[in-house]
């Protein structure tokens, strides 16, 4: 079909055939040190087969104390890299095109995982009684090389390109909210000085993989908590990251945790509650001059190609509903414009922490009850 949503086009000389792009989703179905399975490797399969213009990986972690979740992809150590080439091959075999996203948890890492106390930006109010390392000056190097060393692993691995994950209260992301950074250094205070680490590692990893390697980043336009990051500010931070290179730029928001708010909110069940972060994406764009992928909540064709044909973002971001339909785009494409089917329940995760992977379970539920009464 005719749409701006099916025009190719380029991020840093890589080809997209359309403007869909699988956001990074944790899947729960890494090795138990973050090496890649089978069932990881059919899920990207699927995804590529689905018709996605782009895959960007779950949330990797760049070195041990990073880790956020159980189950969760690796990218901390080269004897990862061979399992990863795997999962690039297939995706590239059934003509996909994936990133991989590089992440640190920071004050959100597993303790029980880690077996450390987590590292945070500073002691900021209510950490006080609980084990946390502050990270000093000397740990703000070593993070900016194990981004770096990481950025080089995914190239090796046959990785597209890379994403920064800045995003959701993760480590960078409680560099850029001055609910998190109460430092009193050049990485505290104004929002210049709390988006400084994420320039260091750009220009680090740009040092590394050359000029013609994407490199994106997922940031928030707001924590929505608190003294956190707002959209005066992430417009900012905005700037700052177009001006110093990246490729494109995917936005976001809330914290984990963070209820109604969280970057996966629950019922979505009406136009008007899809693209949560519209006017945000409206403000952004307006000052930066590299491409801005949109993400929350986007259940409707109308409602992306809207977006889309309105200039408020240049791609369209989805999770969930791929979860459920991984061939949702091909669907799409095919004229079946029917709404994802997806029903915001949140319900796929549990499984992930369960060791199973994460699945539609209310898909499965339905399945089971119609075969019940067949």
């Amino acid at each position: 079909m005719m749409s701006k949503l099916f025009e190719a086009s380029l991020i840093n000389g890589l080809n997209l055939k359309n403007r869909f792009i699988r956001s990074a989703t944790w899947e729960g179905m890494a090795t138990v040190d973050g090496a890649v399975t089978p069932k990881l490797v059919q899920t990207m399969i699927d995804l590529a087969r689905g018709g996605v213009g782009l895959i960007i990986s779950g949330h990797s972690y760049i070195s041990p104390a990073g880790q956020g979740s159980p189950w969760q992809l690796g990218i901390y150590k080269d004897e990862l890299i061979p399992g990863l080439k795997g999962l690039t091959g297939a995706v590239h075999e059934n003509g996909g095109k994936i990133l991989m996203q590089l992440a640190h948890a920071g004050n959100f890492a597993a303790e029980d995982l880690i077996k450390q106390p987590p590292l945070v930006v500073s002691n900021f109010a209510g950490l006080a009684e609980t084990r946390r390392q502050e990270i000093t000056k000397s740990t703000i190097a070593e993070l900016i090389s194990a981004y770096t060393d990481a950025a080089a692993r995914a190239k090796t691995a046959g990785f597209d390109g890379i994403q920064i994950h800045a995003a959701h209260g993760y480590l960078l992301s409680q560099f850029l909210s001055p609910a998190f950074n109460k430092r009193q250094d050049e990485y505290g205070g104004s929002i210049q000085n709390r988006a400084r680490i994420h320039l260091e590692i750009y220009r680090s990893v740009r040092s590394i993989v050359g000029q013609d390697f994407p490199i994106l980043i997922k940031m928030n336009c707001g924590d929505f908590v608190e003294n956190g990051l707002d959209i005066e500010e992430s417009v900012q931070a905005a700037e700052l990251f177009a001006g110093v290179g990246f490729d494109a730029i995917e936005l976001s928001g809330g914290l984990v945790g963070g209820g109604k708010l969280s970057p996966s909110r629950p019922g979505i069940n009406s136009v008007d509650q899809e693209a949560y972060y519209k006017d945000h994406a409206r403000k952004v764009k307006n000052e930066i001059d590299v491409p801005l992928i949109l993400v929350g909540g986007l259940r409707s064709f109308a409602v992306a190609e809207k977006l889309i044909v309105d200039g408020v973002a240049d791609y369209i971001s989805m999770s969930r509903p791929f979860i459920r339909e991984p061939d949702l785009i091909n669907r799409w494409q095919s004229g079946d414009l029917r709404k994802a089917e997806c029903v915001s329940d949140n319900l796929c995760f549990n499984p992930g922490l369960e060791g199973k992977g994460i699945y539609c379970v209310t898909k499965e539920r339905e399945e089971q009850k119609r075969n019940a009464s067949s």
